[in-house]
């Protein structure tokens, strides 16, 4: 029996993949964990590996065409064995090769003679499918069905009389007839009385092809004994431009799965989260003497430089321990605010495409130099789209630097579930005054996004607190 092969879920964000190349040909035979092809996900681009051995009898997406997760992507079975069954499973249908769930293109309309060739174009298979819609096009009223006048001089192509058309069910009012927004203007336009139709469309809609039958095919010879006003012709609408494509006034980027879940996740962390923002300015005098004591030789010696942010991760994760509240989730499904044992603190990555913040697990248990090391090595491979899913999931904390871009200040939206995040600002050389005297000194400021469902303000001031309180003593984080 042939085998469907679909989209997996691979991360917990991730709602659907785009099929970026395929790897395998149809005909091929493969086993289970060849790879087939790679799928871009909202972070990375990862390989598709099937778990059963077989023929792949069909590839049923082209590249790039994105696929919601459990989607149909190919059918494995037997060599000669038909996919037919499966593709009519997942109504893919049987017939073409990549891209078979693609829609076929419309075919070509077929006028009626003496027919405006303009309403051609509205043929049943999509103007009349929308049905019951109201939405008029571009510079047209939406016609009024009460206000329509009878056929009485509606003529055949002869020049005779039309026959009179089936009447309409009793008891079913002109303001109550179902008929599509196309039926109800051609009806309007040559004087139709949709009450006297009968609709042959679902659920026994008025389409165009049941007036154009009470036309007998043609337009009316004469004109109505009251002639419509003449409206306007519409201002021809410029020509939608193709995704990425570009215009005289602006370049059409399309969505990528990652802009695609960082837009959904921030909306529904900003709207849905009530947030509340808490600043401190941090003397950054001592951390910027231990970091430079710290980084002597470092090179030579075959470590990883220690940076600012590096510093920042590891006083959190300290702060963290100290203050369970803040290393938490707001789990409303679950009812319940999850306290974390464990502290995993993701750091935020700038990538062309967006963000991603892989982490950097049990922060408070591992050296500086160690989490120098691994936030070097996660970063590179996070731009680099070689990231592992469980790489950027579970997190409980959130940092933010945009520091080194000369960001004094900033607020940033929490990273969910998290309870909290933190943006760092850059270290500035400000004049500051110590005893009595005007000096030179070193500043930076950190702002915490707090998620107020799960974070009251004195439990994040007091994390605030310490977080600086570490920073500018960082000899108090050996206690």
């Amino acid at each position: 029996m042939a085998i469907p092969v679909e989209m997996p879920k691979m991360s917990d964000t991730m709602e659907e993949g785009v099929l970026v190349a395929w790897l395998a040909d149809e005909g091929d035979q493969v086993s289970a964990g060849d790879v087939i092809a790679q799928v871009e996900t909202d972070k990375a681009t990862m390989d598709l590996e099937v778990y059963d051995d077989g023929v792949l009898l069909k590839r049923v997406v082209p590249q790039g065409a994105s696929v919601p997760i459990g989607g149909l992507i190919a059918v494995l079975g037997k060599e000669g064995e038909s996919a037919d069954e499966v593709l009519t499973k997942y109504g893919a249908g049987g017939a073409g090769g990549d891209g078979a769930t693609e829609a076929a293109p419309p075919a070509e309309p077929v006028r009626q003679p003496g027919q405006d060739p303009g309403a051609a174009a509205d043929t049943p298979s999509n103007a009349d499918k929308n049905e019951g819609a109201t939405v008029p096009t571009a510079g047209e009223a939406v016609p009024n069905a009460s206000r329509v006048a009878e056929p009485s001089n509606v003529s055949s192509g002869d020049g005779a009389p039309a026959p009179a058309p089936e009447p309409a069910p009793a008891g079913e009012g002109v303001d109550r007839i179902k008929a599509s927004p196309l039926a109800r203007r051609m009806a309007q336009e040559r004087g139709v009385d949709l009450a006297r139709l009968r609709g042959s469309g679902p659920e026994g809609r008025i389409v165009k092809r049941d007036v154009e039958a009470a036309l007998g095919g043609a337009a009316p010879s004469a004109a109505p004994q009251e002639a419509p006003t003449p409206r306007p012709a519409p201002a021809p609408r410029p020509p939608v431009p193709a995704p990425g494509a570009t215009g005289d006034d602006y370049t059409s980027v399309p969505l990528s799965q990652m802009r695609k879940t960082i837009a959904r996740r921030l909306s529904q962390s900003k709207f849905s989260a009530p947030h509340f923002y808490l600043t401190a300015e941090v003397d950054m005098e001592r951390a910027v003497e231990l970091r430079d004591r710290l980084n002597e030789g470092a090179e030579a010696r075959g470590r990883a430089k220690v940076s600012f942010n590096d510093l920042v991760t590891k006083v959190c994760a300290v702060a963290l321990r100290l203050h369970p509240a803040v290393n938490s989730s707001w789990l409303e499904e679950q009812g319940e605010i999850r306290r974390h044992h464990h502290v995993h603190v993701a750091v935020a990555v700038a990538m062309e495409e967006g963000l991603v913040t892989p982490v950097v697990r049990d922060a408070d248990r591992k050296g500086l130099a160690e989490i120098a090391a691994e936030t070097r090595d996660l970063a590179e491979r996070a731009r680099a789209r070689k990231l592992d899913p469980s790489e950027w999931e579970g997190s409980t904390f959130t940092t933010s630097n945009l520091g080194m871009f000369g960001i004094h200040e900033f607020t940033a939206i929490i990273n969910p579930p998290n309870a909290c995040i933190l943006a760092i600002g850059a270290i500035r050389d400000v004049p500051v005054v110590k005893g009595g005297q005007v000096v030179p000194g070193k500043r930076m400021t950190i702002t915490l996004s707090c998620d107020h469902r799960a974070v009251d303000g004195a439990t994040g001031a007091a994390f605030l607190a310490d977080v600086r309180r570490f920073l500018e003593e960082p000899v108090l984080m050996l206690l």
